[in-house]
């Protein structure tokens, strides 16, 4: 799925390329081609597909040459992750009524990629053995307030890897959240799942019975692109999340630890980031500190930067734009966008 905006890394992320087509890390590589080539590992390339906004399908075929354009899905506007995913299901079952899927983000952080391959080589396995959806649950190492949580069902625990899922739970305020980290049953909805085509379409049939047939209707319009264009037009906007995986009672969690982050955040990158001596996570060449702690620098176009005398805070220069903004106080970001939008146009967003 690589279809998001990122609004929360601008100046990098902006409209016109989002962070998944970035290289925020300063590798070398974008976060899809870094998905691409850790998926790549269990999945053949010819079965490869990239649901993504019409606007990137360039973008896409120039950082993944490999694919052809038949694996690129473009969606005509943006309608969340069940339209995506259930688009996914609607190409691959014209190649296989028997495929295994794995649904994944493009744009996560993944360090541990050893541990996660064996992850999901097992995910395959239980459900390809079961009648199961199964989500990637990642064992959480604070009480964080900007992820999703899973609630294992202890009743039905066997204390394996994979457990019955209990409840989902959205974003919780700080006092949620610690109660959620000490509990010991909650883990962090990592966005990945794994199940297989007739799993999910029979999900699809019960719990988004709209969306289901929508997709199903192929056979009255001329072209794919007509067809696709047409259901979009008309088609809910709805997570998986609250549309399936909250509602389904065959949903399973694998309980994870491959050094997961969604990085949705520049504090985010700032905690998954190797720092200097003073706490300082600098991107970049040509950065000057002093007098400076705990400070994340981004400097893509390695100009000079010298900074004097800040701590805790985040400096982005784009070339066009700069952001200068206290770490604890990122979620202000989309403010900032939102004024630069009124007040500059969309150009710089």
């Amino acid at each position: 799925m690589a279809g998001g905006v990122g609004s929360r890394f601008w100046p990098l992320s902006k409209t016109e390329k989002p962070k998944q087509f970035i290289d925020i890390l300063g590798i070398g590589k974008t976060f899809l081609q870094l998905t691409y080539e850790r998926l790549n590992k269990i999945c053949p390339t010819e079965n490869f597909y990239i649901v993504t906004n019409k606007a990137y399908k360039n973008i896409v075929l120039d950082q993944l040459p490999m694919l052809s354009e038949d694996q690129v899905l473009l969606e005509p506007k943006r309608r969340n992750t069940a339209p995506c995913i259930e688009f996914a299901n609607y190409k691959i079952s014209k190649r296989n009524q028997k495929a295994t899927i794995i649904v994944c983000p493009s744009d996560h952080l993944i360090l541990k990629e050893e541990e996660f391959i064996r992850v999901i080589r097992e995910g395959i396995t239980f459900v390809e053995k079961e009648n199961a959806l199964l989500t990637l649950g990642i064992k959480p190492s604070r009480p964080d307030t900007g992820y999703g949580y899973i609630q294992i069902d202890k009743k039905e625990s066997n204390n394996s890897e994979i457990d019955k899922v209990k409840t989902f739970t959205e974003k919780p305020n700080i006092e949620l959240a610690k109660f959620f980290y000490e509990s010991g049953e909650f883990f962090w909805n990592s966005g990945i799942f794994i199940w297989t085509l007739e799993s999910i379409d029979e999900a699809f049939k019960k719990h988004l019975p709209e969306i289901s047939q929508l997709f199903k209707n192929r056979n009255s319009f001329s072209s794919e692109e007509e067809f696709i264009d047409k259901t979009y037009s008309v088609c809910p906007n709805v997570s998986i999340d609250y549309g399936i995986m909250e509602k389904a009672e065959n949903v399973y969690v694998y309980k994870a630890d491959f050094g997961w982050s969604d990085l949705g955040t520049w504090g985010s990158l700032y905690e998954n980031t190797n720092k200097d001596e003073d706490q300082n996570a600098i991107i970049g060449e040509n950065i000057l500190l002093y007098e400076s702690k705990n400070c994340i620098i981004n400097n893509p176009l390695n100009k000079i930067i010298v900074a004097q005398g800040l701590e805790g805070y985040i400096i982005v220069d784009s070339g066009e734009s700069l952001l200068i903004c206290k770490k604890d106080e990122e979620q202000r970001i989309r403010q900032f966008v939102n004024d630069i939008q009124i007040k500059k146009g969309d150009s710089y967003i």
